[in-house]
């Protein structure tokens, strides 16, 4: 035990957002805000992040303009694009997107996941999210937003039809044999004749077994239904936790879910937030912070917090207290952000202005503030205590937040042996030290057929 313990290694993907996770980053010096519109950019980032060994980068994903079109920049690349775009110029790095089952078909998207898996050659990873915003399901002509558990419950069907098509094809079954002119063997490719409550689909795909098998499987609710579905299909987990002690809670209560559908704690890796503002000393860090925050538009901030907690905040009076909030079974949109809004509004007595100064650098994920070592001691902590895996991290300013975070934090997570010196495989899977898709070859001979 004590062995296993000593080669524990923690993993660290970098959240990357437009310029920064900073609602105001855009306005800061230190970035450059035209940079949204390149891709050089965030190819740059994801070279950045490879550099730094780390396990991969992940782009979020909104289906809608929603209320920061005047004072915030846009998410301007959808990510399964974006990423393709980085797939080029890196060579390790995991690449992880986020996509809706609520606006998507499952044979569609599977079939661009299989892409990047194999335009990457094994690097891809969905995240998988419901979709909560009211603005979303306006523009797919719907009035009301689905029901959060109706969501989920199309979700989960939504991922058993994309894993089956996935599987469609089995290892081996690409030949290439050109002297025969056989290309793949049709005993080895299957159709899936799913139908179920939600979709009906017949298969096989349309894209050979990608080198992973299948892509990993990320998720990063943590309302009751979240989890439940966490258990039983994601391979890692990103959640906003303020404390160590709820980060040791979630852990906890995740992990104990996991025997039911067969899976052991360690094919689920729980990744917390963390916004870093690095200094030389803690009080360059937070007077770093400081700036950003000073930036921050409240009118910008009010309709974001509206939209976080359900109700209209956008006249309420910024040094006043947030105004009695319903019960959380009457929301409907994110159930554990809301939870976590409310709690810190509660727990600390925060007026508004207070509260939005608190989100506005990573929208409930825990803002740290201090120099290299400090960073490096709490990442450890939460590591070391049994409440996180690994973290996802979300530079509040780019290039620069992700560059310091490789050059000065990662180098003493290495030398403290908890963090990995040179890549150890080719994929995403090698990267989160899971096992191959089924048991397989994890597809590595149609790798070697090209």
């Amino acid at each position: 035990m004590a062995d296993e313990q000593q080669h524990k290694q923690l993993h660290l993907n970098a959240f990357l957002m437009g310029v920064g996770h900073h609602e105001a980053a855009w306005r800061h010096p230190r970035t450059r805000a035209q940079s949204v519109l390149d891709v050089r950019h965030f190819q740059a980032l994801g070279q950045i992040a490879e550099r730094g060994r780390l396990d991969s980068v992940f782009f979020a994903d909104g289906l809608a303009v929603g209320p920061r079109i005047a004072r915030n920049t846009l998410a301007v690349f959808e990510p399964i694009t974006l990423l393709s775009a980085i797939a080029a110029v890196t060579e390790r790095i995991g690449l992880i997107a986020t996509a809706s089952t609520t606006y998507n078909d499952p044979y569609t998207l599977a079939r661009k996941f299989a892409s990047l898996d194999h335009i990457s050659g094994g690097r891809a990873g969905w995240n998988i999210v419901t979709s909560a915003g009211v603005d979303e399901a306006a523009n797919y002509g719907l009035d009301v937003r689905p029901e959060h558990e109706k969501r989920y419950a199309r979700a989960s069907e939504f991922v058993d039809v994309a894993v089956k098509l996935w599987q469609s094809w089995e290892s081996g079954s690409v030949l290439l044999d050109e002297d025969l002119g056989v290309f793949a063997d049709p005993k080895k490719v299957h159709a899936i004749h799913h139908e179920g409550a939600h979709f009906r689909v017949r298969g096989p795909l349309n894209s050979p077994r990608s080198p992973q098998g299948r892509p990993l499987l990320v998720q990063a609710g943590s309302s009751e239904a979240g989890k439940e579905f966490a258990a039983r299909f994601a391979e890692a987990v990103f959640t906003a936790q303020q404390s160590l002690e709820d980060g040791i809670d979630f852990y906890t209560d995740l992990k104990r879910r996991l025997p039911r559908y067969g899976r052991r704690a360690e094919g689920l890796k729980v990744l917390p937030g963390v916004v870093p503002f690095i200094g030389g000393t803690e009080a360059e860090a937070r007077a770093l912070e400081s700036e950003f925050t000073e930036l921050i538009s409240p009118d910008y901030a009010l309709r974001q917090l509206s939209t976080m907690l359900g109700i209209d905040l956008t006249e309420h009076a910024l040094d006043a207290p947030l105004p009695p909030l319903p019960p959380i079974h009457a929301i409907e949109g994110n159930k554990s952000r809301y939870q976590l809004v409310k709690d810190l509004a509660e727990k600390d007595s925060l007026t508004v202005r207070e509260l939005i100064g608190r989100l506005g650098g990573g929208r409930g994920h825990r803002t740290f503030a201090g120099t290299p070592e400090q960073l490096a001691d709490e990442l450890q902590l939460w590591f070391e205590a049994g409440a996180a895996d690994g973290f996802n991290i979300m530079p509040p300013y780019l290039p620069g937040g992700l560059e310091d975070f490789v050059t000065e934090v990662v180098p003493l997570l290495q030398k403290r042996g908890i963090f990995r010196e040179e890549y150890e495989g080719l994929t995403l899977r090698d990267h989160y030290r899971l096992e191959p898709v089924d048991g397989g070859s994890d597809g590595q001979e149609w790798q070697a057929a090209q």
